[in-house]
């Protein structure tokens, strides 16, 4: 008897059995939060942001004495061995296996069901893959890591990221009924099966996650996979899973409690992804720029300790053009050097600094982090590049014009700098769309 293909009136072989307890082990270590890290993170990280302890929560993979990705399988692979080696011996004979296998796809359903909506959820509202920045535009596409060039890629389509994020949500949500649970699996086999690629071929950190996705996708599935053959392709009548386990009064108790707060997670996630969406969406900073400032700026004149540098592409000094966001964060492009921040920019902070996604895995940009005094007209520039921290500026400000930003100050380094900007009125054919004419 296959173990995936089982129902209540096949017999367990020994070493189905043996393969049962390993899997019910393995899966409950992937999957119950079992490390004090994990709750010491949620209760001291800097955030006060609820979609941020939701959404960990739902989002959970195990760690051990600092290791990453298919390091972490292997631990857990080995405790599940001696686990199953123990418990052969000391409940022989006292299982239930047909209801510890159901228990193990519950516990699979339950776990990638809320996966699925919470990751679906930030696609729903673009979260995952926010627009492209101002200064990202103005980027060469050489310089971007090529994790940052897909997540431009599908953040340039908020209607096509929404799309996704919905059949995520609908494969999570058919997973939290039984009767449509291999429905559901099925569509998020592919659906991480594709992720787990994309992760592979753009390398986006993610991999091993992606993977085990799959595979709790690929668990569920697999359970009805021999029914659908015999009945989608081999056309041969086919009598459907009966099996149904009889409960005692703590696992009622267990199910009554635990389904009623599902609901509620559910819910108090898809609320907060909203806030956090509508308000001050996480990867970008929530510190508005000054007034005006926003746009695409030519350096006219620049000058370092009083010194004039004529415009070049090359000078290891010289600002070539600076971008103005939205948010106070301001980007200069100059010919020096740069260490790229190899982050996903994807933490949760309430910091407007370590909100580095628009730096994060891009050159030939300088992103800084400002606090303006809009009385005083000052800015104090911090590099946002953790490789390039010590870089800052002080500087004072001027708007001579609507087109014309004066900045004066100095560098680190007690250099004085003279920065004369010209904005550029620009259409972006981006922004702009194919659907309507465009003149430049």
């Amino acid at each position: 008897m296959s173990l995936l293909n089982q129902n209540a009136s096949l017999e367990w072989s020994d070493k189905n059995k043996f393969l049962l307890r390993f899997l019910l082990i393995y899966f409950f270590l992937q999957i119950i939060p079992l490390d004090y890290k994990f709750y010491q993170e949620l209760i001291t990280k800097d955030t006060g942001r609820g979609f941020y302890l939701l959404f960990k929560a739902a989002n959970y993979s195990p760690q051990f004495f600092g290791l990453l990705g298919y390091q972490n399988w292997l631990v857990i692979a080995a405790i599940a061995l001696i686990g199953a080696i123990v418990g052969g011996k000391v409940c022989k004979g006292k299982e239930d296996f047909n209801k510890l296998y159901y228990w193990l796809r519950a516990i699979v359903r339950y776990r990638l069901a809320l996966v699925a909506i919470a990751y679906g959820l930030i696609k729903v509202f673009p979260l995952q893959f926010p627009y492209p920045s101002l200064g990202n535009l103005h980027t060469n596409y050489g310089d971007f890591l090529p994790w940052k060039i897909y997540f431009h890629t599908t953040g340039i389509a908020p209607t096509f990221e929404i799309f996704l994020g919905g059949v995520e949500v609908l494969a999570g949500l058919l997973l939290l009924n039984r009767r449509t649970t291999t429905f559901g699996a099925g569509i998020l086999a592919g659906y991480y099966g594709n992720v787990f690629a994309s992760n592979m071929a753009y390398s986006m950190g993610y991999e091993a996650y992606s993977f085990q996705l799959a595979i709790f996708a690929v668990l569920l599935f697999i359970y009805d996979a021999p029914r659908l053959y015999s009945l989608l392709v081999a056309q041969k009548f086919t009598v459907a899973n009966t099996y149904h386990p009889i409960f005692n009064s703590r696992e009622k108790l267990l199910r009554n409690v635990l389904r009623p707060l599902m609901v509620v997670f559910i819910i108090a996630l898809a609320f907060t992804t909203y806030q956090n969406y509508s308000t001050a969406p996480y990867k970008y900073p929530k510190t508005a720029g000054i007034k005006g400032s926003y746009g695409y700026y030519n350096v006219k004149v620049f000058k370092l300790n009083n010194i004039e540098i004529p415009y070049s592409v090359s000078d290891s000094n010289r600002w070539q053009n600076v971008v103005f966001e939205k948010w106070a964060t301001l980007s200069v492009k100059i010919a020096k050097p740069i260490v790229i921040d190899n982050g996903l920019g994807d933490q949760f902070t309430d910091s407007d600094y370590e909100r580095n996604y628009e730096s994060a895995g891009v050159g030939g940009r300088r992103y800084f982090a400002y606090q303006a005094d809009t009385v005083a007209k000052t800015l104090k520039l911090v590099n946002k590049n953790k490789n390039h921290k010590e870089e800052t500026f002080n500087l004072n400000y001027q708007f001579v014009n609507d087109s014309t930003l004066i900045l004066n100050g100095v560098n680190e380094k007690k250099d004085s700098i003279y920065v004369e900007l010209n904005r550029i009125h620009k259409k972006y054919l981006l922004f702009e769309g194919r659907r309507k004419p465009v003149k430049l």
